[in-house]
């Protein structure tokens, strides 16, 4: 007896358990999920210290070679996400797609487009977004400091940015240590404001990256040693006034007194 076309539909289809598995790997809290995000933060991460050490490598032979093979694997996973969302729409809504857009032009690019490689310390925000980064916490016993470490990537990501675009901007001609030391220690004088003079940025380029990181790092600067300091809140809304944060052992809300049943571990 054939089988019923509703039966046969009911089936899916090896392209379909393809995406379910990517959707799951994407998105997953389960063990075979996190093995697969903890396999890639990996590769995030040593993608990420390629680029923070690559002005110490690039006069190598091998540096276009693992250039290239980075672009490869950017370009995989662009494809992968198009594939699990299924909508090249609802992919280009995400921030991370242009930002690895725009990394894989100057990976494939790297002569032309050089000037936009700090843009790669970006990618440091994928592995803060990831569902892996709270679940270690939580294993470690640091969910609490959750707001702290992402305040420190925020930090080291605007810090690596900078860093990037002094270096390819005002000091690329140097030789890579010596110019990307400069630009570190330049980018950490301005950032917290210390400015000791010894070295500047020439021009109206120059003044305005100054400006634009001096405001910009001490907030973030600021930010972090407040997440820091300030005790810790849960992120709880209050169903009458809408209050976000309150104490981890809070019964009412302090705005408007309202009953809260806020979620706990009993610990």
């Amino acid at each position: 007896m054939r089988p019923s076309t509703r039966t046969r539909r009911s089936v899916p289809s090896r392209l379909e358990i393809l995406r379910m598995k990517l959707r799951r790997i994407e998105r997953g809290r389960d063990q075979w999920a996190l093995a697969w995000q903890a396999a890639l933060a990996v590769i995030d991460v040593s993608i990420i210290a390629f680029f923070i050490f690559g002005p110490f490598l690039r006069t190598g032979p091998s540096y276009l070679i693992i250039d290239y093979i980075i672009a490869v694997w950017i370009l995989a996973e662009l494809f992968a996400r198009a594939f699990a969302t299924g909508s090249v729409t609802t992919l280009l809504r995400r921030p991370m797609t242009w930002i690895d857009l725009v990394i894989l032009a100057t990976l494939l690019f790297p002569d032309a487009l050089f000037n936009f490689a700090f843009l790669r310390a970006m990618r440091l925000w994928a592995v803060g977004a990831s569902p892996l980064f709270v679940i270690v916490l939580k294993r470690l016993g640091c969910h609490h400091f959750k707001d702290v470490a992402r305040a420190s990537l925020n930090f080291l990501v605007f810090l690596f940015m900078v860093t990037g675009f002094v270096y390819t901007t005002f000091f690329y001609h140097q030789g890579g240590l010596i110019g990307f030391v400069d630009a570190l220690y330049f980018t950490v004088a301005t950032m917290t404001t210390t400015g000791f003079g010894d070295i500047t940025l020439p021009g109206p380029l120059g003044k305005l990256t100054s400006v634009v990181t001096m405001i910009v790092g001490i907030s973030l600067f600021v930010r972090l040693a407040q997440s820091i300091v300030r005790p810790y809140k849960v992120l709880y809304p209050c169903e009458t006034c809408g209050l976000q944060r309150h104490e981890i052992d809070a019964v009412h809300c302090k705005a408007c007194g309202q009953l809260l049943n806020i979620p706990n571990d009993n610990d």
